[in-house]
């Protein structure tokens, strides 16, 4: 009974144990989780809302507008002939003057509503709406860009765990071998059969191993810690699934893709058509302003126009009523100064934009082409490194077999193992480095869709 409930507890931590363990991740799934949770990406998309937001506001321009008043207050009544520039400190009072300079006061009230419209606007609350449709559509090309840098970011720090992993691999071997030679030797000097020069020797080259398999492992650790920091998760749930990437790809290819289509460039371009929209609608300001007009009011007062107060509560109503319907022309004679500097200020901001745009084309072609050049090479190297690998591998061999027969030296086991360790790092990593150069051309290009689809992502 005691050793069925021992083997039953033991089955359930083993479950539990292996259901903690983290899924293994893809490249594809990396790039995704990062896409989707990394906050610049949703800082980018609240803008896009926040532009939405403002078009719709540049449509209510084209409501008409309602205000309503009401007032009640308790004044003196004294009032006279006379101008007074307007203003907004001195308030304003109706009737004829009384000729009275007395602090007496009365009731007065007032209730009222104005309703404008405004019929035609020479295209200014269409030009108003189109700018904010520009607004909208660079910072959506923007979030595009942000997208792409996250993902290639993503991208790139898988691969560097996957390339720093093969270097922990060769250290291990590399620590494999130098503790099976010190072993040997160790033996035989024991026996006086070596020196005890070759023993420390021996010692010193294990000791090295050692120290470049902790290293490697660092770099490990530190490249979790990145793919995490763009996932927002843990570095000790990181666990990658390398799939393909670890063998060159059958048959890369780099499409050519416009420098046009690339999301940097359709942004700059954006901000362009942003700038020519704020343009136009400078443009329609310097019109007339026709406005149609309605409106219902009501006051009260307690004095009479012969100057008699009436009761105590007296004006707390309104009583007299009145209506108007008509339409208010204004026009801004002397904005045209400003329109014309802001409008002026507007050109050197579209050169300014275009002449971005122009740039980001040359630079965006340049990488693409700086990509490719990195591509061939990363071809090259694939194709040379396992004559390397198997040229070292042969050496290490014959090394060891020529200092076991006292052929050789420690010195020359030592340095063929260092070339073997070099070859097995240059070998994994020229096979990743046609996979970092592939991604390097889909980021310069500005689309990674191809590079994830030859990934199996």
């Amino acid at each position: 009974m005691r050793k069925l409930l021992g083997v039953a507890i033991g089955t359930m931590l083993m479950t539990d144990l292996v259901s903690a363990q983290p899924e293994p991740l893809t490249l594809g799934q990396a790039v995704q989780q990062s896409v989707e949770k990394y906050p610049a990406v949703r800082g980018s998309l609240e803008q896009v809302s926040a532009a939405a937001a403002g078009i719709n506001l540049a449509r209510t321009a084209y409501l008409p507008r309602a205000d309503f008043l009401g007032q009640l207050n308790r004044a003196t009544h004294n009032n006279v002939f006379g101008l007074l520039l307007p203003q907004s400190v001195i308030p304003s009072i109706s009737g004829p003057a009384q000729g009275t300079n007395t602090l007496s006061n009365i009731w007065g009230s007032a209730v009222g509503a104005l309703v404008s419209w405004e019929p035609v606007d020479f295209g200014l609350r269409r030009a108003n709406v189109a700018s904010a449709k520009a607004v909208r559509d660079r910072t959506a090309a923007e979030v595009n860009v942000t997208k792409l840098q996250v993902a290639t970011a993503a991208a790139d720090a898988f691969l560097t765990i996957a390339a720093a992993q093969q270097t922990v691999v060769a250290a291990r071997a590399r620590v494999e071998r130098a503790r099976v030679l010190n072993e040997v030797i160790e033996t035989l000097a024991k026996n006086e059969l070596r020196p005890g020069a070759d023993a420390s020797r021996s010692r010193a080259e294990l000791a090295l191993a050692q120290t470049q398999q902790i290293q490697a492992e660092q770099t490990v650790a530190v490249a979790r810690a990145a793919l995490a920091q763009l996932l927002g998760t843990k570095p000790e749930s990181i666990l990658i699934e390398p799939g393909p990437l670890l063998q060159p790809p059958a048959a890369p290819q780099a499409p050519d893709v416009a420098a046009a289509q690339h999301p940097l460039a359709i942004a700059r371009e954006a901000a362009v058509t942003e700038v020519k929209a704020r343009e136009k609608a400078l443009d329609r300001l310097y019109y007339p302003r026709l406005y149609l007009q309605g409106a219902a009011y009501a006051r009260g007062t307690g004095i009479q126009p012969d100057g008699r107060s009436g009761a105590v509560a007296s004006g707390l109503g309104p009583n007299i009523q009145n209506w108007a319907l008509g339409a208010t022309i204004t026009f801004p004679a002397f904005d045209w100064f400003s329109i014309r500097a802001k409008k002026e200020i507007e050109v050197h901001n579209e050169r300014s934009a275009a002449a971005n745009y122009d740039q980001t084309l040359q630079d965006l072609t340049g990488g693409v082409e700086k990509a490719k050049a990195v591509l061939e090479g990363a071809r090259r190297v694939v194709q040379n490194t396992p004559i390397q690998l198997e040229a070292a591998r042969t050496t290490e061999q014959q090394a060891t077999e020529r200092y076991r027969t006292g052929l050789g030296n420690i010195t020359e086991v030592a340095e063929a193992q260092r070339l073997l360790t070099q070859a097995e790092i240059d070998d994994s990593l020229a096979r990743l480095g046609v996979w970092r150069a592939l991604l390097g051309v889909a980021a310069a290009e500005g689309d990674l869709a191809p590079f994830l689809a030859s990934s199996g992502k």
